[in-house]
């Protein structure tokens, strides 16, 4: 693979979009934080499954004679308790620890399509804005080409200085443009360091190609797929059942959880041992409030879930939507109106040598082809987009194109 240098002498890396995807694998902050929630997760399930802890209590003191037959002396207690779970408690706890962490990692696979498609269209976005520049410079290398001619004509008495001011007027916004260009052109590259999210302390230099186009199922064979296979209503899914896990959880914390209790007291005259079980009474909380707000919790992601189905099916109506249109386009373009407006390019363009145009009908004639060419890029990176949504979406996968 070479190492282009760029007009200031400056090395630059030759980045593909397996590149691009790989480092934001290993770098992205998005990614990385979606990792460590797994992994938090992974952890709440031994929190969960932890049994609580004994209790030991001590002390001592000295007793006095205040009675005849009383022994004065050491008074020494020791205590241990332990609280005894119900099954039906700690089975709902580790419960919903495992559905967290199953939800973590459903938030995981959402977190990656999040980044893989920024980090596609960022890339993407550059090699559009490359394309742009490439353009704005060609027109501006034809204007130019045509001012001089213009000047020639101008100084042997065949033309009006009226056609050269407006060509240099011409060539002035040519410029502009292309400056424009070039400045959107660093833009898109910065937006391509901060979605990939790795240190890159060598000028990059994107290269890659449009990806091909694909005959998409019916949109209803699509709305199956990303239904059924999207993380987002996975992740919707599992939040619920942990909701639910959750709801029993409070629902079992209504039952008293006894505490066994041992006892050991040494007087000066005598010693003992003692045992018991502590059961707190539910007389004045019942726990209804933190079973209604875990009803609630649970109706409140049922909702959710319903909006997130909602806002897929939009955005796979939207991005189909956008594939069609946008093939549509570029099939009109390859079909007959950028050789169209080329063949009125050339046309205005001789008619112009041979002093039968003037050169208003040829600055014309470039601007629409201008336009032309900038819409043809258009439309192709929108079918690339759409391809992007669609990925995102769940509803293709890269193998399939």
């Amino acid at each position: 693979m070479g190492v282009p240098v760029d007009a200031q002498g400056q090395t630059e890396r030759v980045l593909t979009l397996d590149d691009a995807l790989a480092m934001a694998e290993e770098h992205n902050p998005q990614l990385k934080a979606a990792a460590a929630m797994a992994r938090g997760a992974q952890a709440s399930i031994r929190t969960a499954s932890a049994y609580p802890n004994p209790e030991f209590t001590t002390f001592a003191g000295r007793q006095y004679r205040r009675l005849p037959g009383a022994e004065p002396g050491l008074l020494q207690h020791y205590s241990v308790e332990q609280q005894v779970e119900l099954p039906s408690v700690r089975k709902s706890r580790i419960q919903a620890a495992e559905l967290g962490r199953q939800s973590s990692r459903f938030g995981l696979d959402e977190a990656r399509l999040g980044v893989r498609a920024g980090v596609k269209r960022a890339f993407y976005l550059v090699l559009r804005r490359k394309a742009e520049l490439a353009l704005a410079k060609e027109n501006l290398r034809l204007v130019e080409d045509l001012r001089r001619r213009i000047e020639i004509q101008v100084e042997v008495g065949e033309a009006a200085k009226l056609e050269l001011v407006r060509s240099d007027a011409e060539a002035a916004t040519a410029k502009v443009l292309a400056n424009s260009a070039q400045l959107r052109l660093l833009n898109a590259t910065a937006g391509l360091r901060t979605a990939i999210g790795a240190p890159m302390a060598a000028e990059i230099a994107p290269r890659g190609d449009l990806e091909k186009p694909i005959a998409l199922p019916p949109w209803q064979t699509l709305l199956g797929v990303v239904l059924q296979e999207h993380p987002m209503l996975a992740l919707a899914r599992s939040e619920i059942e942990r909701a639910k896990a959750r709801l029993a959880h409070e629902t079992a914390l209504r039952k008293p959880q006894p505490a066994l209790r041992a006892e050991y007291e040494n007087q000066p005259d005598l010693g003992f041992f003692r045992f018991g079980v502590t059961l707190p009474l539910p007389v004045w909380n019942r726990r209804e409030g933190p079973i209604a707000e875990a009803e609630a919790a649970v109706e409140q992601l049922r909702a959710a879930a319903d909006m997130r189905q909602l806002e897929l099916t939009s955005a796979l109506e939207q991005a189909y939507g956008q594939y069609q249109v946008a093939s549509q386009q570029v099939a009109s373009f390859e079909l007959g109106v950028l050789k169209e407006a080329t063949a009125a390019v050339n046309a205005a363009e001789a008619a112009f040598k041979f002093g039968e145009r003037g050169i208003i009908e040829v600055l014309d004639a470039q601007r629409v082809l201008r336009t032309v060419r900038q819409d043809f890029l258009t439309a192709q990176y929108d079918v690339q987009d759409a391809l992007i949504n669609l990925e995102q979406l769940r509803a293709i996968t890269p193998e399939k194109h």
